[in-house]
């Protein structure tokens, strides 16, 4: 019965733990990234913010702090496989907030721009819509049998999203619009997460065919599409603002994806679908009232630490 609620496995639960710390690895590696691009800038005295250079990539690869965050990244990554194997993705994959929340003491705190009530409303906002999704989809939820049909619907969509994020990064290519790289990358990564997750099925269901190496094919173009729009965004917007797009436009995607392709939330009743739609709205207003009010977004990472040095040297 659609209109029952489906109680999940106990041993499902144990994948939010490992969400959390993956959360927490992906707030301090967007940090280091960050911060690696900021020092990047100040020595080569040329801000990246239209794009990316190979002068800006080499460099990025001699900065230990960014190479560490690079690491923490990676090592967030298998925290997070690790929950999807244990949960549905739409359990776990939104509890990635908790990284936005991090970031954002972490940048205040590392670049002294404090912010304001706005920026501040439009975190909670997100954080709040978030943690009511995931505490109704946490009872509602349950995996599903992965089916090449399944498998195929998301990767033809996929095909279409990969077309589109290529044409919208040569278009805004030397913009430095954050806005279009940290949705473009919140989308890539959801589709890569959806990827994991439905390989991950595919070998517990004892399947792995040509349709199952697509899906590798296609989460490692999306995941490294998706990382290059993440670099492009720290040099057009804060950290914070970037973890925003990957903690919860990232996740809005693997969940649509969660509930309309791979049918996890076949179970849940009429009310619980509504709440998912209202708590992911007044997730998505957050990102951009965060995108439209955060002091930082349209300053590259050159233009930042310049103003925290002003800041510093204006100060008794």
């Amino acid at each position: 019965m659609l209109d029952q609620v489906t109680e999940l496995d106990p041993r499902q639960f144990l994948g939010i733990p490992l969400a959390l710390i993956g959360a927490a690895l992906l707030a301090f590696g967007a940090q280091y990234q960050s911060r690696g691009l900021n020092k990047v800038e100040r020595l080569m005295g040329e801000s990246a913010g239209s794009g990316l250079s190979l002068r800006h990539v080499i460099g990025l690869l001699r900065r230990p702090s960014w190479v560490s965050g690079t690491l923490l990244l990676g090592l967030a990554v298998v925290f997070q496989i690790g929950s999807l194997a244990l949960s549905p993705i739409i359990i776990v994959q939104p509890i990635g907030v908790v990284g936005l929340v991090i970031t954002s003491v972490l940048n205040s705190r590392v670049s002294g721009v404090r912010l304001g009530k706005r920026v501040k409303g439009s975190i909670a906002l997100a954080v709040l819509g978030i943690v009511v999704f995931v505490s109704v989809a946490a009872f509602t939820a349950a995996d599903q049998p992965v089916t090449d049909a399944k498998l195929i619907v998301i990767l033809v969509t996929f095909g279409v999203v990969l077309l589109t994020a290529l044409l919208l990064f040569i278009a805004f290519r030397h913009r430095g619009v954050a806005i279009i790289y940290i949705v473009g990358a919140g989308v890539l990564y959801g589709f890569v997460a959806t990827f994991a997750k439905a390989v991950i099925g595919r070998l517990q269901q004892g399947e792995f065919e040509w349709l199952t190496w697509a899906c590798v094919a296609a989460l490692a173009a999306g995941a490294l599409l998706g990382m290059v729009f993440v670099q492009n965004a720290y040099s057009s917007g804060p950290p914070d603002l970037v973890v925003a797009g990957l903690t919860v436009i990232d996740p809005i995607v693997a969940v649509l994806i969660g509930i309309v392709v791979l049918h996890e939330a076949a179970g849940a009743p009429i009310w619980a679908a509504l709440v998912f739609v209202v708590s992911g709205a007044l997730a998505v207003t957050g990102v951009l009232g965060l995108a439209k009010f955060h002091p930082q977004t349209g300053q590259s990472a050159l233009e930042t630490a310049e103003a925290g040095e002003a800041g510093e040297t204006s100060q008794p």
